[in-house]
Order: C-alpha cells, then structure tokens, then sequence
C-alpha cells in the first residue's frame, strides 16, 4: 500500500533516468544541490567546515551538546548528493539526537570510485577520534548506509551503534523486493549506480564494497535497520537484520509502511520522516546516554 504523500511523489515529473545517454552527472548534481539550498534548515549552535585530514567535512554542534558524535554518511547511490545536500537533514540530526554530527563529503564515483569512499570515511572516523570526545556512532542513508556499515565492519570497537536507513547492500540485486517494490527506484538505476561505483568487476564480490559478504557482521554494535514498504533495497536491509539477530548483535529493525525510498530526507513531504528521526534519536540515547 502507497500512502498519499508517496502516490504525490510519484507523480513528480523527473529528468531523464541515470543510466540513459539524455542523463547528464553534472547537471543533475547541480539540480540536487539547487534544491537542497531552497530547503528550510535550522538553527545550529555552531556549523563548521573543517578538514579531517584531507577530507572536507561539516561539523554540526547543537546547544548543549552532550558527549558523543554521530559520523553522517549521505546517500545518493555514491555517486550524487555531498554535505551541501544533506545539510537541512544533518542539521535535524544533530538537532534531534544532542550529539556533534560530522557530515562527510567523501570522494564519489564515477571520479573516483571504490574504495576512495570507504578510505575516506575511515579518515575522517579517524580525525574524528582525536577531535571530539566519544562515544562514537555512525549513520548514513541509502548508499551511505552502505558506507555505514562498512566502517563498523573496518573499526571493531570504536563505535557504540550504527544507524542504517535502507542500505544499499547487494549490487547483485538479488532480493525479491526488487521485483515487487521498486516503486520510484528503478532497479536499472541501481545497477548503474554499483557500475559506477565498483572499480574492476571483482570489487563486486569485496565485503567493503558488498558488506553482505562480510564474514565479521557479529562484530557491530547495537544496531538499527530502517526500511521502507516500497523500496527495491527493502528485503536486503531486513535480511541484514535477521543476519545480525543471529549472529548475537542487539538489533532493532522497522519497516515504515506507505514509504518510499528517500523518504527519510523529505519531512516536508513526508510525515514519517520526522517520526523516525525521533527513533534515531531515542535509539541513541539508550547507546550514547
């Protein structure tokens, strides 16, 4: 079932799609960022661009700030999107949760494909360690989730959670989900995306690139797995959760019925989206208290 303000969505005229020759990277990158910087955005007690040992970042500190940053990864299929993008949604988060976010503008492809984003992540995790005092958690959406677990995976032991809203996991595009919910997201649009982003045809099978693969998923912390009813990316998140469960990780898993992909950085468009900002924040104030 499509909720209402999905069905709109829907609706929405677009421009030609990401794997078709009319599709031009650079325009659509600008027409992203444009607008974004229309969006509303809130107040921030201090905004800052700071550079994580060569990695350009955003750091958001809200008002009384308690101990503890949150490592934001954007999504954009790794190859759209950047800090300018997501700025309304990490200053919500930080705004939200109580915690300095670090919004990170790693490197994308096709410019620079794997695995410059996950290289950079662990920079900036790294800068992030010797700057600001911990806890440390990390989140990210779509493609950023992906980055997201990822670091969790490459730093056993640094975090005290991960956030997951619908990771981009499988580039082989296995799950059922991609048949039957692939309302706005076109699986051809998603293996464009892994084309883009997977240097040679091997880095396809590598756990950095395919976490799935991973054979040190019972290393995470708590972790929370967000997906949405209508997304092709829905069956892979939630099989990822259940892997979690059983490999002994405390997991918690919703599904937000009615949703779309991309939900989570439209409140203006989406009621559910502010509901489940306020379930990340409460999910990490029982892990960073």
């Amino acid at each position: 079932m499509l909720f209402p303000e999905s069905r709109r969505a829907l609706e929405q005229p677009s421009g030609p799609p990401a794997w078709s020759d009319e599709h031009d990277l650079v325009a659509e990158r600008a027409r992203a960022r444009a607008e974004a910087l229309a969006e509303p955005r809130e107040e921030v007690a201090e905004v800052t661009d700071v550079d994580a040992d060569g990695v350009p970042c955003r750091l958001y500190r809200p008002a009384g700030a308690r101990p503890g940053a949150v490592v934001h990864l954007h999504g954009g299929g790794f190859v759209f999107h950047d800090v300018e993008v997501h700025d309304a949604s990490a200053r919500r988060l930080a705004n939200r949760t109580g915690l300095a976010v670090l919004s990170v503008d790693y490197r994308r492809p096709p410019e620079d494909p794997f695995p410059a984003a996950p290289d950079d992540v662990s920079t900036a995790l790294t800068w992030l360690q010797a700057h600001e005092p911990g806890p440390y958690v990390v989140h990210g959406d779509s493609a950023g989730g992906n980055l997201a677990l990822v670091a969790a995976l490459r730093h056993p032991g640094v975090l005290a959670a991960t956030v997951l809203i619908y990771p981009f996991l499988d580039p082989t595009a296995g799950f059922e989900s991609y048949r039957t919910a692939g309302d706005g997201f076109d699986p051809r649009e998603a293996a464009w995306y892994w084309q883009q982003y997977a240097a040679t045809p091997a880095d396809l099978d590598h756990p950095d690139l395919a976490p799935l693969r991973s054979d040190r998923l019972g290393t995470l912390p708590p972790t929370l797995v967000v997906t949405a009813e209508h997304d092709p990316l829905r069956d892979e998140g939630e099989h990822l959760a259940l892997r979690l469960a059983e490999e002994g990780v405390e997991v918690v898993s919703t599904r937000y019925q009615g949703q779309l992909h991309g939900f989570w950085r439209h409140p203006s468009a989406f009621p559910a989206a502010e509901p489940l900002m306020g379930q990340v924040a409460g999910f990490l104030r029982l892990h960073v208290p």
